[in-house]
């Protein structure tokens, strides 16, 4: 039985804007043939045993010719496999879908068309430049500025161009950028109208280029500015200077290491993506739960501990986790004080509708021991929930107010290793963020040294003091010890860093 082609649209390159239909394919697709400008860590979402095939073009090398492609896509599909066709921006807009399409349907190859977010209209979003407008355009339209060499002559009717009245949005220009402007000048396209030269729309690194027709050449020339670009020309370019948002972005041009485990290193990310950094994420660790009958049986008994402390996010999920499995719920602790290490901790019991009783306004051990010194302990059971490799502070402190202590391992944190491709990307990084001091650890074995020049962002004093064992000088330490202080300090030295 044959396979279906999905020819897929990435987008532009920011990994937000790539659609749940796409995602979907990625993650089931037995093969995916992909180019250049995919986002980067989208193929992540692949199956570990998928058939992942470059067959990107990259300015000025060999490619593979697109018959050959098509020729894959065929043989793949016949093979009964699912195959995704993975194209940067949308795959009917200047990505040749439209020949792959024709390939396919000549083949009797079922296919189906996922639509991407397009950079013509995408990156000057971005920049700031609507592509209509109710003043100044009440049509857009999308050229290429590099067509196919074999044509004996250009398909673009320069004078018809140069009186369309509306925005002009040229792709793939940039490198031709000074012949396309005199075209439409030499056709009749005023000199003085406003244009604009996006590179790498939607990425942190993007780059925007202003001026008139006339003089957007030099300037972008000037700028060295590279593919992958767009040019915008017409009056809606004007409204850059009033409508830039992309560029405010805190931290737009940052590149920031997440070293956190693969399962939490997404949301970490996202929130940088958020605020405009180019978010790394080179898990140096990873959260391996531990069954055991000590745990069974700190669960079934759960309402016989007077006091229940969480020592870290992943251990209030597991234990939360552990509830449910066995049919109870956050009804079992009715009575039980609950005491979370930090508001990261107790955010995560919350989400299970656990709240906590006592949160120290230090995420550390020694300060839990100081937020519980009230609470009465002297003969009375108490569960610590935690890591393998977590301190013994709190649980000895307990034991010597009188406490029955229950220590039961919840999770080890094994080491992940960082593929050359993640070391090369982490290389030139402005910051390494570290949430734990297991993150520092394998991080550093890992990694073998911190990128050169690169700060580092530490959530607490503990994860510090590791660091600094590590030979690291901390450049930042949040004073909210959770995620949303991390970033508040990164976010916060970038400014000092700036100013």
């Amino acid at each position: 039985m044959s396979g279906t082609v999905y020819l897929v649209g990435a987008g532009p390159g920011d990994p937000g804007l790539i659609t749940r239909r796409a995602l979907d394919l990625i993650a089931e697709a037995d093969a995916i043939l992909y180019d250049r400008l995919v986002p980067p860590g989208v193929l992540e979402g692949a199956r570990p045993d998928a058939d992942l095939r470059y067959v990107g073009k990259r300015p000025g090398e060999a490619s593979l010719p697109q018959e050959e492609i098509n020729d894959a896509l065929v043989e793949l599909a016949r093979a009964g496999r699912s195959v995704v066709r993975l194209k940067g921006g949308d795959p009917f807009v200047f990505g040749r879908g439209g020949e792959e399409a024709q390939a396919l349907a000549a083949a009797g190859v079922a296919f189906e068309v996922v639509p991407g977010v397009t950079a013509g209209v995408a990156a000057p979003a971005y920049a700031g430049i609507p592509v209509t407008h109710r003043d100044d355009a009440s049509a857009v339209a999308f050229v290429t500025g590099h067509e196919d060499p074999g044509k004996p002559k250009t398909a673009l009717d320069w004078g018809a161009l140069a009186a369309f009245p509306g925005t002009l949005v040229l792709y793939m220009g940039v490198r031709n950028l000074e012949a396309i402007a005199g075209s439409l000048i030499a056709a009749g396209r005023p000199a003085d109208q406003p244009a604009a030269v996006v590179a790498l729309g939607t990425r942190p690194d993007q780059r925007t280029v202003t001026g008139t027709l006339g003089e957007i050449a030099a300037k972008a020339a000037q700028a060295a500015l590279d593919p992958p670009a767009v040019t915008v020309v017409g009056p809606v370019a004007r409204l850059r200077d009033e409508l830039a948002w992309f560029e405010r972005r805190p931290l737009l041009g940052r590149s920031v290491v997440v070293t956190r485990a693969r399962t939490q290193a997404s949301e970490l990310a996202a929130r940088l993506r958020a605020l405009g950094a180019d978010a790394i994420e080179a898990p140096a660790i990873r959260i391996e739960p531990r069954e055991s009958e000590e745990l069974d049986r700190a669960v079934e008994g759960i309402e016989d501990y007077s006091l229940v402390c969480l020592t870290s996010p992943n251990g209030a999920t597991l234990l939360a986790e552990g509830l449910m499995r066995r049919g109870r719920d956050a009804r079992s602790l009715a009575g039980t004080v609950v005491a979370a290490i930090g508001p990261g901790t107790a955010a995560e019991l919350a989400r299970f509708g656990i709240g906590a009783d006592v949160i120290p306004e230090r995420s550390v051990a020694e300060a839990l021991v100081e937020a519980l010194r009230d609470t009465p302990v002297e003969g009375r059971r108490v569960l610590v929930a935690r890591a393998a490799e977590a301190r013994e502070v709190l649980p000895e402190a307990l034991r010597e107010r009188g406490a029955e202590v229950d220590v039961v391992t919840l999770y080890e944190t094994r080491a992940e290793p960082l593929p050359e491709d993640r070391l090369r990307a982490i290389a030139d990084a402005d910051y390494v963020t570290f949430t734990s001091s297991s993150t520092v650890r394998y991080f550093m074995s890992a990694a073998g040294s911190l990128p050169g020049g690169a700060r580092v962002v530490s959530i607490g004093p503990v994860t510090s003091a590791t660091a600094r064992e590590h030979g690291l000088e901390v450049n930042v330490e949040a004073e909210r010890h959770d995620i949303e202080g991390l970033v508040d300090a990164l976010v916060a030295d970038a400014g000092r860093e700036r100013a």
